[in-house]
């Protein structure tokens, strides 16, 4: 298959909850069969979504912050390791691709590109979704939030890791993302970042220093012929 470029990129690194898929709704499912339980209160869809970002364990300090005290470590570690076994076998119920995701990732592998997924997320539960959603074989290299030890977004060697294992160079590679996370991230790797305004982000998408905003996958190849 020949390379067709668009502009200078040939390689993208994606991020994954809030940029190629709305996985909020069983997040939420798996907080909430976590929080009553333990005498908590539910916590809403729209609060989820301003919880994801960083990993599983800060996701769950935030809804323990949200819905009482945070518990003392040793019984924090627990409830970290229970929500992942919760999560990780039902993490593809609810979760489904963002419109438009799925035609451009396909229209990318027809141009010869190379496709990275850089997540905070845990491999494993990245990886079941990916196969669930019938995604996993568009991408050449999948590295989660925890494959390397110590080290996730916003740590540019999350993306440096990636751009090695696709054998690609930062002025041919751009970021899409959806948060600030991946803006440091991919700024920090040297590579310009497209944002999804339909993402988990605290911050207004446009006030997030990326290079380009996009409001529907459709829009990805224009804005990445026209990046400089």
């Amino acid at each position: 298959m020949d390379l067709q470029p668009l502009g200078r990129i040939s390689a993208l690194i994606f991020d994954f909850d809030g940029t190629l898929i709305d996985s909020a709704p069983d997040i939420q499912a798996a907080a909430n069969r976590m929080l009553p339980p333990l005498g908590r209160r539910e916590v809403s869809l729209k609060e989820v979504q301003m919880m994801i970002g960083d990993g599983v364990p800060k996701l769950v300090e935030r809804c323990f912050a949200a819905t009482g005290d945070i518990p003392p470590p040793e019984e924090f570690d627990a409830c970290v390791a229970a929500f992942i076994k919760d999560y990780e076998p039902r993490s593809a119920e609810l979760t489904r691709p963002f419109d438009g995701a799925v035609e451009a990732l396909q229209g990318l592998k027809a141009r010869g590109f190379k496709l990275a997924i850089c997540t905070n997320k845990p491999y494993g539960a990245t990886m079941a979704i990916l196969k669930a959603l019938k995604l996993a074989d568009y991408f050449d290299v999948i590295i989660g939030g925890d494959s390397l030890p110590g080290i996730k977004k916003p740590d540019p060697r999350h993306l440096q890791a990636a751009l090695e294992r696709m054998q690609a160079e930062p002025d041919h590679c751009a970021m899409v993302g959806d948060n600030h996370n991946d803006v440091m991230a991919g700024h920090g790797a040297g590579l310009a970042v497209v944002l999804l305004s339909h993402g988990y982000t605290k911050t207004p998408t446009r006030d997030l220093g990326g290079e380009a905003v996009i409001d529907h996958f459709k829009e990805l190849e224009a804005a990445l012929a026209a990046l400089r």
